[in-house]
């Protein structure tokens, strides 16, 4: 049952975490209805996750090959500093930044107290909201040659809202990028190009906390994983194979729709469990 659980949680996985509803509440609530009837853990969610990244890297080869090469001639100073793709490097550089520090500082509230499901169901609805305003009232106007670093730390310090289960980190990135005027394709692709450093890097980080400190049942300090290295595997390159497939979609999706059908869902899924806390059906 647990290779089973495992495999209908990296199918969630790879649904989800592209889409601006959180990938990691879905894990969190789906988690608690499978036999398991716990949650997966931030640990299972980081790991998995590196299989949802890899199908960026490889959705989005071409331009990552580009923008490291210009990178590293600028750097060189091969090409001119200014060099558009040159720019971008910094600019997931400089964005990574607030997630790693704010990571690191609040490891243990966002393995924890934060993945208590009141503040899933609530920020599930709070920045589902936030979403749908910045949908509505943003100019659409600017691309991605228009990204200022000061944008790139906004972004930044968006996709860091994301540590808590319910945000999303498309949909924190995006609803950043929609608020300052980017189109909805340029807001996505920085949004996934910006994920790439801190999702692979949560992701490997725990790999190797898990290999150097494992936690066993009857020790203090800590919870053991529900999922062993085998189902936590699996269920990462399940999540692969769906991802490639959902970014596929997403991209062409908000190329000629508004992101309202996920404005609702959100406020629809909080608001159920909301409902599911309080009448006792769920436990936070």
């Amino acid at each position: 049952m647990d290779l089973i659980n495992a495999i209908i949680l990296g199918i969630v996985q790879g649904l989800t975490e592209f889409l601006p509803v959180s990938s990691s509440a879905h894990l969190r609530i789906v988690g608690e209805f499978l036999g398991t009837g716990a949650d997966p853990g931030a640990r299972f969610t980081a790991i998995t996750q590196i299989g949802t990244e890899a199908a960026v890297v490889i959705f989005f080869w071409k331009d990552i090959v580009r923008i490291i090469g210009a990178w590293f001639k600028a750097l060189g100073g091969k090409i001119p500093r200014n060099d558009p793709d040159a720019r971008m490097g910094w600019l997931i550089i400089i964005g990574s930044v607030p997630i790693v520090v704010l990571g690191l500082l609040f490891q243990d509230a966002i393995e924890t107290t934060l993945r208590s499901l009141w503040f899933t169901a609530t920020t599930l609805i709070v920045f589902g909201i936030l979403l749908g305003i910045a949908d509505w009232v943003g100019a659409k106007r600017r691309k991605l040659d228009d990204l200022t670093y000061g944008h790139g730390v906004i972004y930044g310090f968006a996709q860091a809202m994301a540590l808590i289960p319910g945000v999303s980190r498309s949909g924190g990135t995006i609803t950043a990028g929609l608020f300052l005027g980017y189109s909805r394709e340029a807001a996505a692709r920085y949004a996934f190009l910006l994920a790439i450093p801190a999702v692979l890097g949560s992701g490997f980080y725990q790999v190797a906390k898990s290999i150097a400190s494992p936690c066993e049942p009857g020790m203090t300090g800590c919870t053991p994983d529900i999922f062993g290295p085998l189902e936590t595997l699996v269920a990462t390159v399940v999540a692969f194979v769906i991802a490639i497939v959902v970014i596929a979609f997403f991209m062409k999706w908000i190329s000629k729709h508004s992101f309202l059908p996920f404005v609702i869902y959100r406020i629809l899924l909080g608001g159920a469990l909301i409902v599911l806390l309080l009448t006792g059906v769920m436990t936070a």
